[in-house]
């Protein structure tokens, strides 16, 4: 297991370092943020869940009319990876209306075992629902609120006070009632990977809650590709002493599971 590694990228099938990888400038993924991108985690070389994100970057593409060509990127992908060898990382994977197929291995961002959130008030924009893509600039802004707030990720809660998702995760919380609780995929959230995992295991209620019901939550916790389940510390300034609490160890142990079933059966 290599916990280092140089990243490489692949653009159009072409590997090189990644420092090195070049797109011609007039493409309309960099001047309009048009295109679509996956991020897949990379366990010893392995992908996981990834004909699960080429399929959602195909429905991304779909979702906004763009065409690109999966056989020659899944080709692509499995050069890349037999160049990167057995790396513990990720995999982005992006698509740009200029034509360019991009898949770049990465290291892992380092997440802290907890971390706090704040609410962040968002119109989600109806067209682009569900759809991941390079058009992200709303979502790190979001981010960006949060952190001056004192927190280190927001919670996208639409004006009604629905509550949506952090900008790169899903959020799952305990309600006061005692409920594993995740927002709705029809009030506009991705549907994420590591979230309909934790779905498929745990006994977890979708819908549309107000941000009421997430400030009074007993616990919670964030699901994505690269945190897999990280705890909540705190929600607008509420504090969860005990975080990790037992339910979020519940989907820890729940996802790690079913992530070595998953890639023992690859």
């Amino acid at each position: 297991m290599t916990e280092r590694f140089a990243e490489l990228a692949s653009v159009d099938g072409r590997i090189t370092a990644t420092e090195a990888a070049t797109i011609g400038l007039k493409d309309d993924g960099l001047y309009r943020g048009d295109g679509a991108f996956e991020v897949i985690r990379l366990y010893e070389g392995r992908p996981f869940a990834l004909v699960d994100h080429i399929d959602r970057l195909v429905r991304s593409a779909i979702a906004i009319e763009l065409d690109f060509d999966r056989p020659a990127l899944e080709i692509e992908i499995d050069a890349l990876l037999a160049e990167a060898g057995p790396v513990d990382g990720q995999l982005r994977l992006i698509v740009t209306r200029g034509g360019r197929r991009i898949a770049a291995t990465e290291p892992v961002p380092v997440h802290a075992e907890t971390l706090t959130l704040a609410t962040v008030t968002y119109s989600p924009t109806l067209i682009l629902n569900g759809v991941k893509s390079l058009s992200y600039a709303a979502n790190m802004q979001a981010t960006r609120l949060a952190k001056g707030r004192g927190a280190d990720e927001a919670v996208l809660v639409r004006p009604d006070g629905t509550v949506l998702e952090p900008p790169t995760s899903s959020i799952f919380w305990v309600s006061p009632e005692g409920a594993l609780r995740t927002s709705a995929l029809e009030d506009g959230v991705l549907a994420s990977i590591t979230r309909n995992r934790l779905i498929e295991e745990l006994n977890v209620e979708e819908g549309s809650f107000d941000v009421e019901d997430l400030r009074g939550a007993g616990e919670a916790f964030l699901a994505s590709t690269t945190r897999e389940i990280q705890a909540v510390a705190s929600i607008d300034g509420r504090v969860y002493p005990a975080a990790p609490g037992p339910r979020t160890g519940e989907a820890q142990n729940a996802f790690r599971k079913r992530l070595r079933s998953e890639l023992d059966a690859g």
